[in-house]
């Protein structure tokens, strides 16, 4: 089976399992290549602009795994997951006080090559699977903000959201914590283990997964930190924001386990699980972090906060799964987004 090479064109190629690379990504820059941070004049801005709000990277490792591959006459595809760390410009003794080493994401993509007429295999297209949330760091796409695949139409309507939060960084960083039994004996460090240990490979011996899997996450985290289920858990309370329930089946889970939007009325309006910040950085460790793209009055993706440091948190989320990303470079790259920041 023909393979691309790792960096080929900017990609990652697939050459099985060990196809790694690890690469000096030149302080503001990227992995390189075209559609990689530091190749073209769209990824060279992205680079530029990640080192402008927080120092950008210091260097790139990546690891490819082919999970699939097939032959179609003259078409090849293969599929693979590309494995990315990006380290951050930390010092040893700030990485011991709390700070990110580095950012990772796990993304899925998909690789045709053609077969030419002398028998060459060359490249035809890279597609990676970004979904419905945030461009990973190296990728220049848009999130998808078409409707979440876990939620729905509720029975009722609920009228107009909360202002939006605020993106203005404060004067001074804001490095409020949280007690870990602040409200309704929630354990907030057992929500965010349970980020940390599942942000890359779900939880599939208790839960499926969706195309748009951001908010499902989410609600295992919380149910984990000690959130009950809000019964009862049958399929005519499906719609209804007022209920948070899983099953196996997923005609009997409510779209507020699994849909953005659904969440956000069941968190704030219904079970006051959750209170509005007014500014996104006041969020702390646990918190949660959601995304109108295109201010259309439906929320589109769901991220928690699992790590803050020196003011700044950082944001855990599946589609695309994502592990420790700056909430700078994610304000950076969506600017024209409404963000609803939740204290948990």
């Amino acid at each position: 089976m023909p393979t691309a090479q790792p960096g080929q064109d900017g990609k990652t190629g697939g050459n099985g399992r060990g196809g790694n690379s690890d690469g000096d990504t030149g302080g503001g820059g990227g992995t390189g290549g075209d559609g990689g941070l530091g190749g073209d004049s769209a990824g060279a801005a992205k680079g530029k602009r990640y080192e402008q709000v927080d120092g950008g990277y210091t260097k790139a490792v990546v690891d490819v795994t082919v999970t699939d591959s097939s032959l179609a006459g003259t078409t090849a595809t293969i599929q693979l997951t590309e494995d990315t760390r990006l380290y951050m410009p930390f010092t040893a003794a700030e990485v011991a006080e709390g700070a990110p080493e580095y950012e990772e994401f796990s993304l899925p993509h998909t690789v045709t090559f053609t077969r030419s007429t002398d028998g060459t295999w060359l490249l035809a297209s890279d597609k990676a699977d970004t979904g419905s949330g945030p461009a990973p760091s190296t990728q220049l796409t848009e999130p998808d903000a078409a409707e979440d695949t876990g939620g729905g139409t509720p029975a009722e309507d609920e009228g107009g959201k909360e202002t939006p939060s605020s993106t203005d960084e404060p004067p001074v960083p804001d490095n409020s914590t949280k007690d870990v039994k602040l409200q309704a004996g929630y354990d907030y460090g057992k929500i965010v283990a349970y980020a940390n240990k599942y942000w890359k490979n779900p939880n599939k011996g208790s839960y499926r997964t969706y195309g748009n899997d951001c908010t499902n996450f989410i609600s295992q985290a919380m149910k984990a930190g000690g959130w009950g289920i809000v019964g009862p858990t049958d399929a005519g309370q499906r719609s209804n924001n007022k209920k948070w329930f899983y099953t196996n089946f997923v005609e009997r889970t409510s779209y507020t386990w699994a849909g953005a939007e659904n969440w956000y009325w069941f968190a704030t309006k219904h079970s006051k699980r959750t209170k509005s910040l007014d500014n996104v950085y006041k969020l702390a460790s646990s918190d949660v972090l959601q995304a109108d793209w295109d201010r259309n009055g439906n929320i589109n993706h769901s991220m928690i906060v699992t790590k803050k440091y020196n003011g700044v948190p950082y944001l855990t989320y599946h589609t695309t799964n994502t592990h420790n990303k700056s909430l700078k470079k994610l304000v950076a790259d969506h600017g024209g987004a409404w963000w609803y920041a939740h204290r948990t």
